[in-house]
């Protein structure tokens, strides 16, 4: 499963990462807008955006590429290692059981 993360720590990116393998997960993250963003989403099964640590600008962009190729969009406030688990988790378990 592929995932991409809009916003978050920069500190915490290799942590982001280790928690994604760990889950058996793809994870491309992206702390700011940035031009391959929108063709990263198109390819990915969701996103997963922290509200807190990201810019309205980085947000938008990454919420009209999701909706452009209907991948799902997941928004967190928090940006925490514990936060990306929980998600990646529920990612898990909705691909297990066809999103029911």
């Amino acid at each position: 499963m592929s995932i991409v993360l809009v916003g978050g720590m920069d500190r915490l990116a290799d942590k982001y990462q280790l928690e994604a393998k760990r889950c058996g997960m793809d994870l491309r993250i992206f702390s700011q807008a940035e031009q391959k963003m929108s063709a990263s989403i198109r390819g990915a099964d969701a996103v997963v955006i922290f509200t807190n640590k990201v810019s309205h600008h980085a947000r938008n962009e990454a919420k009209a590429a999701a909706k452009k190729h209907g991948v799902p969009v997941f928004m967190h406030h928090a940006c925490g290692v514990c936060t990306l688990r929980e998600c990646l988790n529920c990612l898990h378990i909705m691909n297990n059981t066809g999103g029911n």
